[in-house]
């Protein structure tokens, strides 16, 4: 069932998709320790993507950097990419930030962030995928077909 839609999955499925921390935070909820993700820190231009079903959710260009220790952007690409519910765990209110194809947890989004949006997507690195950009120019490759002229 490796090819089934993300609603289509099973929990040994997911299980069998995603390693057990990508597992923890995107299918029951968990949240990496901070300073620990593979992304945090990244720098790299591309764009981040659901680890569960490969929806493009966050691009670096709009990602800063918050001191928070999680992956902080100020907006998604889509806004219909991502979908928000309350969150009350933790004995405070929090606005949950999930995957709005396959229900994968992210993390949670804050009102604290930079201009123009100020809001704080905090993300766990455990539920993104890394695209780089791509980094071959259109001069480049006429200049090695011999595009002068």
């Amino acid at each position: 069932m490796a090819d089934a839609p993300a609603a289509d999955r099973t929990d040994a499925d997911w299980k069998e998709k995603l390693t057990p921390e990508q597992y923890h935070v995107t299918r029951e909820g968990g949240t990496e320790r901070a300073f620990t993700g593979a992304y945090y820190d990244k720098k790299d231009e591309g764009v981040y993507r659901c680890i569960c079903c490969d929806t493009p959710l966050f691009s670096s260009e709009t990602k800063f950097e918050s001191g928070s220790g999680w992956p902080s952007f100020y907006e998604a690409i889509e806004e219909s990419h991502v979908k928000t519910e309350s969150d009350w765990s933790m004995g405070m209110r929090r606005t949950e930030v999930l995957c709005a194809h396959c229900d994968a947890h992210l993390g949670h989004v804050f009102g604290d962030g930079p201009e123009p949006t100020g809001q704080r997507f905090c993300i766990n690195s455990a539920a993104l995928d890394f695209e780089a950009a791509d980094t071959e120019t259109t001069g480049d490759s006429s200049s090695q077909q011999g595009g002068n002229g």
